[in-house]
Order: structure tokens, then sequence, then C-alpha cells
């Protein structure tokens, strides 16, 4: 880009956010950003006025504010305002709504190219909303968001950075099997059910197939999915010699497992398996928190969720077996999170953005500073914990020289109030500017 573009553009944005700016003397730099607090992710304490420079989509240097070598520089004054790392949501599903529980018949109508087309869509909103790095784990529509995350990279659609699972590991008429009453079998096209096997031989030539298409990590369903048909989500689905068999070959390949698990029992299965990480865990006990802490296995809990659910699913028309597993399933999973909270498990932040609309997520920080963890451990768990996690910490997940510069920024102070990260103004990511409000718009995240 010319570099007399640049100052102009941002002159532009700031003028639009009734933001001042300075004049700019630096021929390489994509944008500065000053920062009255900045929450960096990786320390347990903020800083104050500092001056973060971007150049080729990466933090160059953080400075302090009155740096004298940015005197004559054009900044984007956010000194009014808290920055943080771009946020990380380990559990997103970018191929659907949470409206398609009312009627699972929709996939049936929904082409590829309409499934892909929505993907898209949903990116630009999940990005939008704050989160500049995803972990998608797993999808009815076999690798939509492997197709989504090629074309992001390539900088043909706007969304996060996607880690992506492929198709669920499930058995058949499993929490991740495409199945729904009085809909044979055979009209369900194969394109759904690409991950459906049984015995330990079958699924380790699925997990074959899923490494050698691209897969970032391997998602596995040892127990019911609570928006699925006929499981229960206590039920343990795959064993633990199915799960060990896709464990090994991940292995093989360098990458992680995730269980969706639910019941103590599956949850000590995978973790005696050798997965990586276990989401919800509704349903776990003493033992299995235990053996979390013991294997340094991560929970993804998504405590906010069952009362977005609780809340519309009555007037949208969800199927009363799913209202009543998330009844049996919300609370049990927060007092399981408070039990790991208080153990020193690893937690690590997964809104199940798919059963929750996908501009909804940053309502769980709030629900897990409820259940007691302190705001700056909850920052972290959507920023640093996160990215080392998926061994991504070179990258994202933290205010850092050297990392992308992916950046919000709310108004107020969220470790004095977490729900803050509900009105998140300016969104950034490597040091594009890709959503922001002006002062006069408002989200009502302060109205519940």
């Amino acid at each position: 880009m010319n570099r007399f573009v640049v100052p102009i553009i941002l002159l532009l944005l700031a003028t639009a956010c009734g933001q001042k700016t300075e004049t700019v003397n630096a021929d390489d730099v994509d944008l500065i950003v000053r920062c009255g607090v900045m929450i960096n992710g990786l320390s347990d304490e903020p800083t104050r006025d500092q001056l973060i420079v971007v150049r080729q989509e990466r933090i160059s240097e953080i400075l302090a504010g009155n740096d004298p070598s940015m005197a004559d520089a054009e900044i984007l004054d956010l000194s009014e305002h808290t920055c943080l790392p771009g946020l990380i949501d380990m559990h997103v599903h970018l191929d659907g709504r949470p409206e398609d529980a009312d009627d699972y018949t929709i996939y049936l109508r929904r082409t590829p190219e309409d499934t892909q087309q929505l993907a898209e869509e949903l990116a630009g909103i999940v990005l939008k909303a704050g989160f500049t790095t995803v972990r998608n784990v797993g999808t009815y529509k076999a690798w939509v968001a492997r197709d989504l995350r090629d074309q992001i990279e390539a900088g043909k659609v706007e969304g996060p950075r996607i880690r992506i699972a492929g198709p669920y590991l499930t058995i058949p008429h499993g929490g991740g099997d495409m199945y729904i009453p009085g809909i044979d079998d055979s009209e369900i096209p194969d394109y759904y059910r690409m991950g459906v096997a049984r015995g330990p031989d079958e699924f380790r030539a699925r997990t074959q197939e899923f490494v050698a298409g691209g897969a970032d990590f391997i998602k596995v369903i040892a127990s019911g999915a609570v928006f699925g048909h006929g499981g229960i989500p206590g039920a343990p689905e795959m064993t633990f010699e199915e799960i060990k068999a896709v464990v090994e070959v991940a292995d093989a390949a360098g990458i992680k497992v995730t269980a969706h698990a639910h019941s103590a029992e599956s949850i000590k299965d995978a973790i005696l398996a050798g997965v990586s990480s276990i989401e919800h865990a509704s349903l776990g006990d003493d033992e299995s928190v235990a053996l979390a802490l013991e294997h340094d296995v991560a929970f993804t809990m998504d405590v906010y969720n069952g009362t977005y659910t609780e809340e519309i699913g009555e007037a949208h028309g969800y199927a009363e077996e799913f209202m009543r597993k998330n009844e049996e399933t919300t609370e049990a999973q927060r007092e399981v999170f408070r039990k790991s909270l208080d153990a020193g498990v690893t937690l690590l932040f997964g809104t199940d953005l798919g059963v929750l609309p996908h501009d909804m997520g940053t309502r769980q920080f709030a629900e897990m500073v409820k259940h007691g963890m302190a705001p700056m451990k909850a920052i972290q768990s959507a920023t640093s914990a996160a990215a080392d996690h998926m061994g991504v910490a070179g990258d994202v997940g933290a205010i850092e020289v050297g990392r992308y510069a992916d950046l919000i920024a709310v108004r107020g102070n969220p470790l004095d109030d977490i729900a803050e990260l509900q009105d998140i103004r300016v969104v950034i990511k490597g040091g594009t500017i890709v959503n922001r409000q002006s002062e006069q718009a408002t989200t009502g995240a302060h109205t519940e």
C-alpha cells in the first residue's frame, strides 16, 4: 500500500470513531494504537498508556505512550479504552445456527453450497464479535471448515484464524451422527456421515483419512450430545479401545485429540486413552477431575449456553428431548466447573457457538466469573492459555512483540466489571480494523 494512503485511512477511521489523531512519519508502519489500559494476556497485572506498533500484520514494538520516537506519528487513540488480545474460542461450529435445532431436516434441504455460504457469513460474525482465532470442533458437513480456513488465509473471505477438526468421529446414531427420527439412513447424504465408524480398526482408518485431509486436530464423540437425537449425554458411546486407536493415529501425525464427553465414565476413558482436552464434562465426578489434573488434560465447558437454550428453546420449538437433556447437564456442568477450578485443572474458554448465536460468545465470561474464576484468569482462558494449548502461542493469544496484531478494545475495565467484554468496541486482526463502534453505539451489555 502506498505510504501516503495509510495515514489517510487511519485518519478517516479515527475521525469516524471520534478519536483524535496525530501525524505519521513512519514509512513502514501499518498501524499504531494507543491503549489507555492494556491487558496483554500473559501478565496478571495490566499496564497503562502503551503504544502498540504494527508492521506487516505483527506487533513490532510496544512502547510507553510518551515515547519521543512516536511524537510525529499518527495514532489510533484508544486512550479511553482497555486493549486486550484478540479472543480465542475453543468450541465453535461454523456450519449451523442454533435455530437449526428447531427442525433437523434443514440439513437435508441445505446444499453443500448453502452450507459453505452460511459458514462464510458466520465466520464474519464471529470475527466482528471479537474472536480473532477459533477452534472449529467438528461439523456435520465434511470439510466445510477446512475450505473456509483456506479461503480466509487466502484473503478471499473475512473471518478468524481457524483450527479445524474435520468431521465428527462417532458411532452409528451416536452424538455426532446425522440421525433424524423418522428418516432412513439411506436418505442422509454420505458427506454428513464421513466420521461414522465402529471398532478400533474403522476409527483408525477414519482418523488417517482426516489427517490426510488437513485436520489440525481430531474430535471424538465419547458420549452423547445434548442436541443429538437418541443419545443420552451420560451414556458412553465410543469405547476406550476406539478412542485409543484415534489417539495413536493423531499422535503419529503430531496433532491432538479432543473428546466430547459428559459422563464420568467416558471422561475417564478419554483421558486414559490419551486425549488432550474434554468438552463439556458436565457429569464428571471427583475422580475424573483428579484424573484430568494428573494427566494435564484441559476442560472446555460452555457454562453459559444452557441458559440461552432454556430461555429460547421452548419458543423455538426445540425437541422435548433436547430441552430435557439441557436441563440435566447445565447446572451439573457448572458444578464440575467449580470443582475443576478449585482443583487446578486447566480451563479453556469454549462457548458452544452453534448452540449459542455466533455474536453472543462473550456472554460466557460473566458466567465463568460468577462461578469463581478471577476475571484475569477468565481472560487468559480465552487468550494465552488457549493459544498455548493449541500450540500457536508464537502467533496469537497475547499482546507481545512478534505475534499477530490481533486486538480488541472495550470502553471500561473488564477486571472491574467482566460484563464490559459484552460490549467490544474495536476488533483488529493482523493490524486491520475489522470492526469498530461509534461512541454513540450500545449493545445492551449491562441490561440483562
